[in-house]
């Protein structure tokens, strides 16, 4: 495994690539000025067909890749449909199922399995499986499942086409292909962009405000594919402090002075972001985070915990829909006094009404904090800890269902510990750390995976009695 991202000395399979993609471009221009194929269907089937060739089907499929890059949105959509109505043909299907019901057992059923497996094959799959054989054709494939996903709406010829796509992807992005590597200040400019352009989580303001998140004392870790070796999947950034962190603000401070990492005893995982949104659905985050723990472990022996400074998006937006309900649990009527009180709020505002004005407030003064405090607590405990979806075993949060599902413990919640615009909007400023133990990791995954059973410490439990 990498550890750092170096720029290698151009070898000869480099050379050889370069000169491969170059003659690629060179046949697909070719192609296209003998105008083999007039529409987009024709090329798809002169592809599927073979015709003059694999060597001339690969450039076909490079043409068709080059022409989709330039696609207007419309007619991305009308190129989808097309290559979505590359179904299995039925009659060869239906024959294929009546070879098979009479076959007999043994080499004969075999057979028929296998043609009939053939004949269920989609001639799609041939054509997509043909991309990842072009250069930036793996590349082009996790484009097209991005723009598919887009449109897919409820179009069974466009749902089989994203099915038959993620499942290629599925396989060809397991997690056993894919190469970890640390990303810092010395990689490639090129991909330090991309970090700054894929973060989601804590936008990244500057140049000088990366350079301080690739300090000594923090660290980032990427997935990358081989066919994808300038495209980070997904990263996560991590700060090795001294005890677990409660304010992403004093985190991200580039006033703040490094430590020395070495007398760190804690690593936070404060962001995590999945770069390909065409790989939606195709999880490997936690492995991510399972290796980086494994990394770091080994070079610093110190660390103790391994814990997240997690946003909670969804709270704000589930407190405003829960009030509107009139759900009489949110507050009790003495907590809805004295939060009013507090607030100088009026005494005809209800219940929601008063939760959302103290979560858009600004000014705070010591006596509404204190009122405040203990009640955000509760509630976000409980919405993180008790609150379901759609599925009663899954978590409300999406990121709490996410390190759940990893085998993490909700730890500790932190009043406002992100007083960003973005934070106070989605959470009125609350994150929560989830930790890593690493000798309960695999019993909280099972008990959540399989019962629902959310692991948590002992302070957030006495904070949904509170």
């Amino acid at each position: 495994m990498a550890d750092t991202l170096v720029e290698a000395p151009e070898t000869l399979v480099d050379r050889a690539l370069r000169r491969v993609t170059g003659l690629w471009r060179d046949m697909a221009e070719r192609v296209v000025s003998r105008g083999e194929a007039e529409d987009v269907g024709a090329q798809m089937q002169a592809c599927l067909t073979g015709r003059g060739g694999e060597v001339s089907a690969r450039a076909r499929a490079a043409k068709l890749a080059a022409a989709y890059r330039g696609f207007s949105e419309e007619e991305r959509v009308h190129f989808l449909r097309t290559l979505a109505a590359f179904d299995a043909n039925p009659k060869i299907v239906e024959a294929a199922i009546k070879a098979w019901n009479e076959s007999t057992e043994g080499a004969g059923k075999a057979a028929a399995k296998v043609k009939l497996r053939r004949a269920l094959e989609s001639p799609r799959i041939r054509l997509l499986t043909q991309f990842t054989a072009i250069p930036d054709g793996m590349k082009l494939l996790v484009d097209l499942r991005e723009d598919l996903l887009r449109v897919v709406g409820t179009d069974p010829l466009l749902e089989a086409l994203e099915a038959d796509l993620k499942t290629l992807l599925t396989s060809w992005f397991d997690v056993g292909f894919l190469e970890l590597r640390r990303i810092d200040w010395n990689s490639p400019a090129a991909l330090l962009e991309k970090l700054i352009r894929y973060e989601a989580v804590h936008r990244i303001e500057s140049w000088d405000d990366l350079k301080n998140r690739l300090d000594s004392d923090r660290r980032c870790y990427a997935f990358f594919h081989p066919r994808m070796p300038a495209e980070p999947l997904i990263f996560v950034e991590i700060a090795l402090v001294k005890g677990l962190a409660d304010s992403v603000q004093a985190l991200l401070d580039p006033r703040a002075e490094a430590m020395d990492p070495a007398g760190a005893d804690t690593a936070i995982f404060y962001s995590i972001n999945n770069c390909q949104r065409g790989l939606d659905g195709i999880g490997f985050g936690n492995f991510l985070i399972k290796r980086v723990v494994e990394v770091l472990g080994l070079e610093f022996r110190g660390l103790k915990k391994f814990a997240t400074l997690s946003p909670i998006p969804g709270f704000c937006r589930w407190l405003k829909a829960r009030g509107e309900a009139g759900d009489a649990t949110l507050l009790t009527n003495d907590e809805a006094t004295a939060l009013r009180n507090a607030a100088g709020a009026p005494p005809e505002a209800s219940p929601a009404e008063l939760l959302q004005l103290v979560v858009a407030r600004k000014d705070w003064t010591p006596e509404l904090r204190k009122v405040a405090e203990p009640l955000f607590l509760r509630l976000c405990a409980r919405f993180l800890a008790v609150e379901a979806g759609k599925n009663k075993n899954r978590a409300a949060d999406p990121v709490a269902h996410f390190h759940l599902s990893n085998g993490a413990r909700i730890e500790r919640i932190n009043w406002r510990a992100d007083t960003s615009p973005k934070g106070m909007r989605e959470s009125g400023g609350m994150m929560v750390n989830y930790l890593y133990d690493l000798e309960f990791i695999e019993d909280n995954h099972e008990a959540y995976a399989g019962e629902g059973k959310r692991s948590m410490a002992a302070t957030v439990r006495k904070s949904l009695k509170a």
